[in-house]
Formats: structure tokens, C-alpha cells, sequence
């Protein structure tokens, strides 16, 4: 009879118990929703994100543009040595010469007379420029101790006269988009914003 060898003993190893595959496992349902509900958040507050960057730039613009005239009426007027005016209509602001300004708007709110009378002006050299306000924007302006904004209609165009000497009217000038509003107060001695206010919602 042969014997067989025995089997060594294996040393320090444990054999290896029998692996069953694993079945890959899906998503469930409470799983998907809370990805779905956190897709939604972000998405949402990108976009609310953009709307409000959107009207605080659509404000921003018309301040900026609104402080650049003003600051060309001021240099025109030193300039020329002659009074300059800024007119406010509905949709639309105006630079052009004293003289040529609209009669309709010749005197504050309180009744006084804005810097005198008209200069009359020597022809080409006078200096005109127009800019358009977006639709979506209101414009109203506040004269110097008032406390009620002028809303420019066909009827009342608001007048903001510069002087040769460089002064002008201190004049609030506010801009609302839906909720959102810009609101800029005029140094009179500088024709730039001194004091300004943006809320953006």
C-alpha cells in the first residue's frame, strides 16, 4: 500500500473564503429626488444671480452715462463761457445750450429763477449730444431742497442749468427698474455724483 504524503499544514495563511459576485445596485427613488431638488437650488439661484447682476448693470450704465453728460455740460459751459443745460425727458437726456433749452422748466421748484436768464449762443461751436434711457428704466429727478421727484412727460421738462463759473444746480437724479432702484445726488461745484444709493433686487 502507498501512503501518500501529507499535505503541509499552510502557514499563517487562512484559506480564502468563496466570493459571490455582487448584483450592482441602482439609484433609489428618495435618492434621485434630493439629487433633483439640489440640480433645482443651484440652477435656481444661478439664475436669480444673473437677474440681479442684470439690473444692477442696467443701473449702473445709465448713472454712468447720465454723470458723463453731466460733466461735458460743465466743461462746455467753462469753455464756451456761456450757460450749458441738461434736459430730462421721458426715455431720453439732453445736453444742448441755455438758450436753445425748453421754456417749459425755467424756474425750481419753489418758484425761483435757475441762474438768470438765457445767454444767447454763437452757432457751430455749441455742443449737443443726446443719450436714450432703456425702456425698462424710470427717470425722475429731485431739485435742490424738494423733496417730491419730477417725472419728464411732453409737458414738464426739467432743466439742469451750468454755469461758466462751473456751478450747477445740486440735482438728485433716480433711476428704478422694477424693484431695483439707483439714486445719485450732484455736488454742485463738481457736476459728479456725491452721494449715491443702489439697491438691486
Amino acid at each position: 500500500m502507498t501512503c501518500l504524503p501529507k499535505s503541509e499544514p499552510l502557514q499563517g495563511k487562512t484559506p480564502r473564503p468563496f466570493l459571490r459576485p455582487q448584483l450592482s445596485r441602482g439609484f433609489t427613488l428618495i435618492e434621485i429626488v434630493i439629487v433633483l431638488m439640489i440640480i433645482g437650488l443651484v440652477t435656481g439661484g444661478s439664475i436669480a444671480a444673473m437677474l440681479l447682476t442684470s439690473s444692477e448693470r442696467v443701473l449702473r450704465n445709465a448713472s454712468g452715462e447720465v454723470e458723463l453728460l453731466a460733466k461735458k455740460a460743465r466743461t462746455a459751459s467753462i469753455l464756451h463761457q456761456t450757460p450749458y443745460a441738461i434736459e430730462f425727458h421721458a426715455g431720453s437726456v439732453r445736453l444742448l445750450p441755455f438758450a436753445e433749452a425748453s421754456e417749459f422748466e425755467r424756474s425750481t421748484a419753489l418758484g425761483n429763477s435757475i441762474g438768470g436768464e438765457a445767454v444767447e449762443q454763437e452757432g457751430p461751436r455749441s455742443i449737443r449730444e443726446d443719450i436714450e434711457i432703456d425702456p425698462d428704466i424710470t427717470l425722475t429727478v429731485r431739485r435742490w431742497n424738494t423733496t417730491d421727484f419730477i417725472t419728464p412727460s411732453e409737458n414738464k421738462v426739467p432743466v439742469w442749468r451750468f454755469d461758466p463759473d462751473g456751478l450747477s444746480e445740486p440735482l438728485t437724479v433716480r433711476f428704478e427698474t422694477g424693484k431695483s432702484y439707483a439714486m445719485d445726488t450732484y455736488h454742485p461745484l463738481t457736476a459728479t455724483i456725491a452721494d449715491s444709493e443702489l439697491e438691486a433686487n
